[in-house]
């Protein structure tokens, strides 16, 4: 598979500066005065910008070697043909496939997430992305960079069954895609659709700082 192929976010991150700035610009020019503030906006960027810089650098020396390792130790190739230490053959790209570890990826999100609410250590990292009072897509991009180094580790499990890294990487990307997006209060509510998928709404709940809201919605899509 090509690189630039399972680097969604290669292309995504000109897109989050298209969006932000259009996202600002249309809440300056209809009263929304109050959704960007120039300081947090600043600080979401210079966070963003840090992940940026960082992101690229663990993602090759960490993640990708993590996982082609894991990979291969659990899916041995023998006489051409890769199988999974558990006896399956170990899966290929087929549209099936990404679909699969799409909802594998969403699962182990879940618990990624939960796990930074609910274990302090991971709480602290984490916390950087709710220290904003502002929703918006800036606040998307408000990430911390220690988070880089321990998330690779939740997902280990998916090369492991048989997930080419590649097809790994792919779905990270895109669940980081969807997870930016999510960022936004223009988006209305969106009826029975939110039976199912983790939608913009509903994100903002898991920002909110109301008691009853804390620690709720933790799911990817």
């Amino acid at each position: 598979m090509p690189n630039g192929f399972y680097q969604p976010l290669v292309y995504g991150v000109p897109c989050f500066i298209a969006f932000i700035l259009l996202e600002l610009t249309y809440s300056k020019t209809h009263g929304d005065d109050h959704l960007y503030e120039w300081k947090d906006l600043f600080a979401s960027g210079a966070m963003g910008v840090g992940s940026a810089i960082i992101g690229p650098l663990f993602k090759v020396v960490f993640a990708i070697v993590l996982f082609t390792a894991t990979f291969e130790f659990f899916n041995p190739e023998v006489d051409g043909v890769r199988t999974n230490l558990f006896g399956h053959k170990s899966f290929g790209y087929a549209w099936w496939v990404f679909l699969l570890c799409q909802l594998a990826d969403d699962f182990t999100y879940y618990w990624f997430h939960r796990a930074n609410h609910e274990i302090r250590v991971l709480w602290a990292a984490h916390i950087v992305h709710h220290s904003s009072d502002n929703f918006n897509l800036g606040t998307a991009v408000r990430n911390g960079w220690f988070t880089i180094l321990y998330k690779p580790l939740f997902y280990m499990w998916l090369p492991a069954v048989g997930f080419p890294p590649e097809v790994v990487m792919v779905c990270l990307g895109i669940e980081a895609l969807w997870q930016f997006q999510l960022h936004s209060v223009y988006v209305p509510k969106m009826g029975i659709i939110e039976k199912v998928f983790n939608t913009h709404t509903m994100h903002q709940v898991h920002h909110a700082q109301n008691v009853e809201y804390l620690d709720k919605n933790h799911g990817g899509f």
